[in-house]
């Protein structure tokens, strides 16, 4: 039975092993991960809205009744062209496909300043939400310890570098913890009090978006405290802060923050260069794969790439790297796939049919973009809050992200405020003594006493 391989159980991937499953095909779906993440509401998950699990279900549940599709969990370190075989870490073993699929993804790049990623993390996995979470809550912890006005400001300074939709969501929800969810915790602290920046190149924020809903989006940001410092270079990057330089000139301003945050730019998975290296595939800057119209690579018809890893034009215009996209690709490839083995007529290039764009800022707001029909507010929230449900996979996930965003809009709270593995020791902080001497104590000192 004709082999089909997908490597990569995001929405392309999934998308394109669900519309086989009634193939006579037999289907092996590799994944470094055993569940698939529902990567648009990851930032619910830095900023304490929603848990890991509400946004991520196993794989093997998920194709649970698909008896065609097996899924294995690896990471594809080689792919053999000639041979037609892909290999897993460590040398673990061999696969050997008929059809292969890509659909692996991309994470976020830091432009040639790989070293900025130590103080400035990225939001793409897990992982990366947890950490972000955990810096966040610490920066408000640090702030109340802090006795110095300079540096507790340092403190309560949020740097978010990108002004796309993930960094106008993360600057928008922070600005609604700070404002509204950690109001009268603190007795040292006004949380609202914090400075929240939202830095870019470009001269407006969500620049993907017609000017008027960016206007909208900008008017929003400001309701929650949210400054943006527009047509600004970050150059630098270290623990203490962020040094940025001005496109239009002058000399380079600093910031000082303890908490920095990146939202900007995007590199396709090492397996484009793996394509271009074996198969002798053209890639763009960011490595992704120039594909055929059908999808495939050049040369190799048994290939096809997707999603994120994939360039594909329509009308002289890039896909943009989406969900929706992912997911139109997936169905699309699974057709091409079927055409190869049944001998089916194959089906016309790939065409991208945009159903719009919407991103959301804070309570009740958000921009709405189809086409000739733009709009912002509240009607553009609930209709966010609806897509992003009815995208979610599985029944409990959806009914559970409803139930927490109802409770978190009616009472203000984030119940996944937790403060989750192991914790980097704060700094030391001067504090004064029942005799009124200075001292300065440790964070485990202070612990104790």
């Amino acid at each position: 039975m004709h082999h089909v391989v997908i490597v990569g159980g995001g929405f392309g991937g999934l998308y394109a092993a669900k519309a086989l499953k009634n193939a006579p095909l037999q289907i092996t779906l590799v994944d470094r991960r055993n569940f698939h993440l529902f990567q648009p509401l990851l930032y619910q998950v830095a900023t304490g809205g929603l848990s890991p699990g509400d946004i991520a279900a196993p794989l093997r549940w998920i194709l649970r009744r698909e008896k065609n599709i097996r899924v294995l969990l690896g990471e594809v370190t080689a792919i053999d062209i000639a041979r037609k075989t892909i290999t897993l870490e460590d040398n673990r073993g061999e696969i050997a496909y008929d059809s292969l699929l890509l659909a692996t993804g991309a994470t976020h790049t830091y432009f040639g300043h790989a070293d900025w990623e130590t103080n400035a993390p990225g939001l793409k996995t897990i992982e990366d939400a947890t950490t972000i979470r955990q810096r966040l809550l610490l920066a408000f912890e640090a702030a109340e310890r802090e006795t110095d006005p300079i540096r507790r400001q340092a403190w309560l300074t949020f740097v978010i570098v990108g002004a796309g939709p993930t960094g106008v969501e993360l600057a928008g929800t922070l600005g609604e913890i700070a404002n509204d969810t950690l109001r009268d915790n603190f007795r040292s602290i006004k949380p609202e009090q914090a400075r929240i920046l939202l830095v870019d190149g470009n001269d407006r924020v969500l620049s993907g978006y017609p000017p008027d809903l960016s206007r909208k989006a900008e008017e929003s940001l400001l309701q929650l405290s949210v400054r943006s410092r527009l047509g600004m270079r970050v150059v630098g990057v270290d623990e203490e802060g962020v040094t940025m330089q001005p496109d239009a000139g002058g000399p380079p301003q600093r910031i000082e923050s303890r908490t920095v945050l990146w939202a900007a730019g995007v590199a396709a998975s090492p397996l484009g260069k793996m394509l271009a290296d074996g198969a002798g595939a053209p890639i763009d800057r960011a490595g992704r794969v120039m594909v055929q119209p059908d999808l495939t690579v050049p040369g190799h018809s048994e290939i096809l790439v997707i999603g994120d890893l994939a360039h594909v034009e329509n009308d002289g215009k890039m896909v943009p790297g989406v969900a929706p996209a992912a997911m139109q690709m997936g169905a699309y490839a699974a057709k091409v796939i079927s055409s190869h083995v049944t001998g089916a007529p194959a089906p016309p290039p790939f065409r991208y049919f945009d159903k719009g764009s919407l991103a959301t800022i804070g309570r009740a707001a958000a921009v709405a973009d189809f086409g000739k029909l733009r709009f912002g507010g509240v009607i553009a929230w609930l209709l966010w809050l609806f897509v992003h449900i009815m995208y979610l996979v599985g029944f409990e996930n959806r009914l559970m992200v409803l139930l927490k965003w109802g409770i978190s809009y009616t009472t203000y709270n984030r119940g996944a405020r937790l403060i989750t593995g192991q914790i980097e020791p704060l700094p030391e902080f001067e504090l004064i003594d029942r005799g009124g001497e200075k001292s300065t104590q440790s964070h485990t000192e202070i612990v104790h006493r």
